[in-house]
């Protein structure tokens, strides 16, 4: 960081100037939404929240978070967990046994970037649908059902994704996700939604959050990731199962004492999630331009996401990586030859318009 802060002033110079950004120290970070830092208005909700020990249930702060993530999703009870990857893991491993498979998308988040957790854990594998985009259909569920009998593993559990990051935020239609569902039920699993990004899907379809949770037993989502809180995720699903993924989460270590502090600005986060819009708009306008200088590059944006392939662009996207992180603009590959920019709160249309200068320049 220091680096890019130096390369930053630099670039200013002598009669230089740019575009103020909410990041002081002159960095517009792309990289993920999950960079955005705390607000004024977290900082006084976190140095005022009420707090007790949240391990014997007694931190109001954490239990109203709780509470209030339940509701909306239509759920019985939540628990309040440090992280994303943690609650999908009690989600998989309180509804599956060890030797057990889970249906899920090829390029889902708890297949290929949670550190292989549902192995080592749970003892549970995956079972994937060859699916770039996070749909699967209830053809391709049920061929992987139907082979169950035949001395293979069987399959508990079934996990959707949505929206679907390494597509580029794209959004599985909820009619999907009821009939597969619908028919995994039918075959006797449990169904998880890692809904790590489940606001951005409602922001972009209009579908209710309730609606979406409706058509799994658990639901995890994020507070800091598009919804811009500085810590902490929460899984939701029925109050016993629930009470299973709160002693679960003590043996991993999640059990924490007087949470409130983070959880107060998770609850400010989720408080403020009409602002999605705003970051849908702003990777819109991104995309959009982006898309006008290579047509090639650029795919349809659908939430908060756009991704640059290397294959529509003049010049290696490395090298557009580096000019970019040259300009105080960073921004990273989500797989080899595809780069990924994420809008959030932090990043505004003059940071788009660095991202644009970069471009023209290279040419």
């Amino acid at each position: 960081m220091p680096r890019i802060v130096d390369e930053v002033a630099s670039l200013r110079g002598p009669g230089r100037t740019m575009p103020a950004m909410a990041f002081p120290d002159g960095v517009a970070d792309f990289r993920s939404d999950t960079v955005t830092r705390p607000t004024d208005e977290m900082r006084r909700a976190m140095a005022d929240a009420p707090v007790g020990d949240d391990v014997y249930g007694e931190d109001p702060t954490v239990r109203a978070l709780e509470e209030e993530s339940a509701a909306l999703l239509g759920k019985e009870a939540a628990v309040f967990v440090p992280s994303g990857t943690m609650g999908n893991q009690l989600a998989l491993g309180i509804q599956t046994r060890p030797g057990d498979e889970i249906i899920c998308a090829e390029s889902a988040h708890v297949r290929n970037y949670e550190h292989g957790a549902a192995g080592a854990l749970w003892g549970v594998s995956m079972r994937p649908v060859a699916t770039g985009n996070g749909e699967m259909t209830t053809g391709e569920i049920g061929e992987l059902l139907d082979r169950m009998p035949y001395h293979l593993p069987r399959i508990s559990l079934l996990a959707w994704e949505n929206t679907h990051n390494v597509s580029g935020g794209t959004v599985v239609p909820v009619e999907m996700m009821e009939a597969g569902s619908a028919l995994a039920r039918d075959h006797g699993l449990a169904v998880h939604l890692d809904g790590a990004r489940i606001w951005n899907a409602v922001a972009a379809s209009g579908v209710p959050a309730a609606r979406y949770a409706a058509a799994a037993d658990t639901v995890m989502f994020c507070f800091s990731k598009g919804l811009g809180g500085p810590v902490g995720s929460v899984l939701t699903g029925d109050a016993d199962l629930m009470m299973v993924a709160r002693e679960r989460r003590a043996r991993l270590g999640g059990a924490m004492r007087q949470a409130g502090i983070v959880a107060a600005g998770a609850a400010v986060a989720l408080r403020d999630r009409e602002r999605l819009g705003a970051d849908h708009a702003l990777a819109q306008s991104l995309g959009a331009s982006l898309a006008g200088r290579y047509p090639a590059a650029v795919g349809d944006v659908a939430t908060n996401i756009v991704l640059v392939a290397e294959a529509g662009l003049p010049w290696p996207a490395a090298a557009f990586q580096e000019a970019l992180r040259s300009a105080g603009v960073l921004v990273g590959f989500i797989r080899p030859g595809v780069l990924r920019f994420c809008t959030h709160r932090d990043v505004d249309d003059g940071d788009v318009a660095r991202v644009l200068a970069v471009a023209d320049r290279l040419g």
